[in-house]
């Protein structure tokens, strides 16, 4: 088989190394990309943007269901799953369209199939559509992705659960839709097909969903599930599954006070994500893996293999979101240009697109507890910022550390109406450094949710 000699060889077409390979390959190198399925990786096919989408889907219906307050007939409208999963279908293939019209314009060559080292730098990538290809790089980045875990629970694998990617394919509304996993995507998932009609329980295996978040966040976020008729059931343990999903299905939970079955129809698995590292030859490439199989790197993306780099969530202690991916290539970009950029240097924030949002950056109450740090928090309801009396968006709040010696913004969480948007300004001054001060007295347009920042940071003790 005739080798083929690249510049520059991405596994993986996520979102990270698509931009890397584009820009190579614009700065005249010679690139491609191997893709097993995912033109454009996860995000835009089968992740991030399909799922705001039928959570966007979801809020129209809600919307509908009470639009009483205007006059309305609530129940005249039901949710045709098939047209929801027809408007996200139609996003999907639009972006999938554009992303090949730039590999086109780019000139970086995908090649759709699986590929695995058998030598360093050398993947042999079985086509999709038959045969082989030999392919050697200088250097080799590893885009590899994560896929949904399934927990080594009796009878799970048998059930046949969904996982976002199935949940997001459904042509009908569950009847009783059973959710293992209160993280991101386990409550996106069951807050949206609540919206969409289904009875659903969620089954959280920590001692409160949003186990990463502080106490009172996880609570306000519970309350809001709960207050939409969603059935929470925290600190339990899984102990099997019986049945089929789609069909029937129970979940055997062991509780302090004995074991019992949640039954239901359909059985939706978000309890976390594994690397796509196995089976790929990564030994043969002298890429190390951690103890969990994520690929080991260093704060410049630099695996333990000379010439290979790490992008994105298949990386060790690397946070799963597509802008942080999407920053690894400004880095390896920056850095191949004689730059110094370190992925320890970055603030990343996070949002979860539950109604509301919940979005944070920097640390928690529980960060700096376990650092030892003395903070002043500062918080303020939703309710007092005036725009949400105009819309009646008033669940949630704001709350901001501030450092005991001086002015820094430490970490700001909200959980409220347009989270996202109102946490990149809080974002920016604490990546300029300004003091809490500077957005305590700044002029914000009135009535805008981003005007509460005035009275929240006015909150911060002295």
């Amino acid at each position: 088989m005739e080798t083929e000699h690249f510049d520059a060889v991405v596994i993986g077409s996520g979102n990270g190394g698509m931009y890397l390979a584009w820009h190579m390959a614009e700065s005249g190198l010679r690139t491609a990309v191997v893709e097993r399925r995912w033109i454009g990786g996860s995000c835009p096919n089968i992740n991030c943007l399909p799922s705001k989408n039928e959570i966007w889907s979801a809020k129209v219906a809600d919307m509908v269901r009470h639009a009483g307050i205007l006059c309305a007939d609530e129940d005249s409208v039901p949710v045709d799953m098939v047209k929801v999963r027809e408007r996200k279908r139609a996003m999907v293939t639009a972006m999938v369209e554009a992303t090949l019209k730039q590999y086109e314009n780019s000139g970086a060559e995908l090649i759709m199939g699986r590929g695995r080292f058998v030598a360093p730098r050398t993947i042999s990538v079985r086509l999709n559509d038959g045969g082989r290809r030999m392919l050697t790089a200088d250097r080799v980045f590893l885009n590899l992705g994560t896929r949904a875990a399934i927990p080594a629970v009796p009878g799970l694998r048998a059930a046949r659960p969904m996982t976002s990617i199935e949940a997001l394919e459904r042509d009908y509304v569950p009847p009783h839709l059973i959710v293992l996993g209160g993280g991101h995507v386990g409550l996106e998932l069951a807050q949206a097909y609540r919206r969409f009609g289904s009875r659903v329980t969620i089954i959280q295996h920590g001692p409160h969903v949003l186990s990463g978040e502080d106490d009172d966040v996880a609570a306000e976020v519970r309350r809001m599930l709960v207050d939409e008729g969603i059935n929470v059931v925290e600190g339990v343990e899984t102990a099997g599954v019986v049945g089929r999903s789609g069909d029937e299905v129970s979940v055997v939970i062991r509780t302090p006070d004995g074991e019992r079955l949640v039954d239901g129809t359909d059985l939706l698995v978000a309890t976390g994500r594994i690397p796509n590292t196995a089976r790929i030859g990564l030994d043969i490439a002298g890429v190390e893996l951690d103890e969990n199989g994520y690929v080991l790197v260093n704060d410049r993306l630099e695996t333990t293999a000379p010439d290979v780099w790490g992008i994105g969530e298949c990386c060790s202690n690397h946070p799963q979101f597509t802008h942080a991916s999407f920053d690894d290539f400004r880095i390896l970009r920056d850095n191949f240009a004689g730059g110094d950029r370190a992925t320890s240097d970055r603030l990343m924030p996070f949002c979860m697109f539950t109604d509301p949002e919940l979005a944070r950056v920097g640390w928690t109450e529980k960060d700096a507890a376990e650092r030892g740090v003395d903070v002043r928090v500062a918080r303020l309801e939703a309710a007092a910022v005036l725009r949400t009396q105009t819309t009646g968006e008033t669940r949630g709040f704001m709350k901001a550390l501030i450092a005991k010696d001086d002015d820094r913004i430490l970490g700001f969480t909200m959980f409220g109406a347009q989270a996202g948007e109102v946490l990149a300004a809080v974002q920016m001054a604490m990546t300029a450094g300004v003091p809490y001060t500077a957005v305590r007295d700044a002029v914000l347009a009135h009535p805008t949710m981003a005007e509460g920042l005035n009275t929240l940071f006015a909150n911060v003790p002295p």
